[in-house]
C-alpha cells in the first residue's frame, strides 16, 4: 500500500471514529426531546429566560479558636434537635387556625382549645419538658421565624392575655422571653445559617 494510500485509510478511519462517536451522543440523547425556553425582550431583542432555584453556597467553616468551634458545634446541636418542633408548631397553627375559625361560636372555639391543648400536650409534653432552657430559648426563636408570631402572641391570641401573660412571667422565671423574636440578620445569623444547611441537606 502506497503512503498515500495509507493517509487516505487514516482520514477515513478517524472520520469513521469522530462520526461514531456523535451517533452516540445522539443515542443518549430522548428522541423528539424539545425544550422551549421562556423569551424576554431586552433593547428590542428577545433573549432566552429561565428562572433557577436558588442555591446556597456555604463557606468553609472557620474559627478563631477551639472554644469558638465547640460552641458552634452545641449551637448547631441544639438548632438539629430544636427545628423538627418549630416547622411542625408552623404546620399545626396552619391547620388548627382553620379549624379554630370555622367554629361558630366562642363556646365551641374554647372547646377546640382545650381539646387540641390536651392533644398537643399527649402527643409531645414529654419531649419538649426535656428541652434545656437554652434549647427552650432557640425553640421560641424559631417558632417565630416558622410562624411570623411570637409565642406570646400564639398563646394570647388561642388563650387570652392574661394566660399569655401568666406563662411569659413562668418563662422569665427560666431565664427565656415569649416575646423575643427572629433576627436572622445579626443576633441569630448563626442560627439562620445553621438552617440553611439542614435544609440544603449539608447536615
Amino acid at each position: 500500500m502506497s503512503l498515500s494510500s495509507q493517509g487516505i485509510m487514516k482520514n477515513c478511519l478517524i472520520l469513521f471514529v469522530w462520526f461514531f462517536g456523535l451517533a452516540l451522543a445522539g443515542m443518549a440523547q430522548e428522541p423528539d426531546s424539545l425544550y422551549w425556553l421562556e423569551g424576554v425582550e431586552s433593547n428590542g431583542d428577545t433573549l432566552p429566560h429561565q428562572n433557577l432555584e436558588e442555591i446556597p453556597v456555604f463557606p468553609k467553616l472557620k474559627f478563631k479558636n477551639h472554644r469558638y468551634e465547640k460552641r458552634y458545634y452545641r449551637l448547631e446541636r441544639k438548632v438539629k434537635k430544636v427545628y423538627p418542633y418549630a416547622t411542625k408548631a408552623a404546620e399545626l397553627l396552619d391547620k388548627y387556625e382553620a379549624e379554630y375559625l370555622a367554629a361558630a361560636t366562642e363556646k365551641e372555639r374554647r372547646k377546640y382549645v382545650k381539646q387540641v391543648e390536651k392533644e398537643l400536650f399527649d402527643q409531645y409534653g414529654s419531649e419538649l419538658k426535656k428541652l434545656t432552657i437554652s434549647e427552650g430559648r432557640i425553640l421560641i426563636k424559631l417558632i417565630d421565624r416558622q410562624t411570623g408570631h411570637t409565642s406570646y402572641e400564639l398563646i394570647k391570641d388561642l388563650k387570652g392575655g392574661l394566660v399569655a401573660f401568666f406563662w411569659q412571667g413562668v418563662a422569665r422565671l427560666f431565664g427565656n422571653d415569649l416575646k423575643e423574636e427572629y433576627d436572622p440578620v445579626i443576633e441569630d445569623l448563626l442560627i439562620e445559617q445553621i438552617i440553611l444547611r439542614i435544609e440544603a441537606g449539608v447536615i
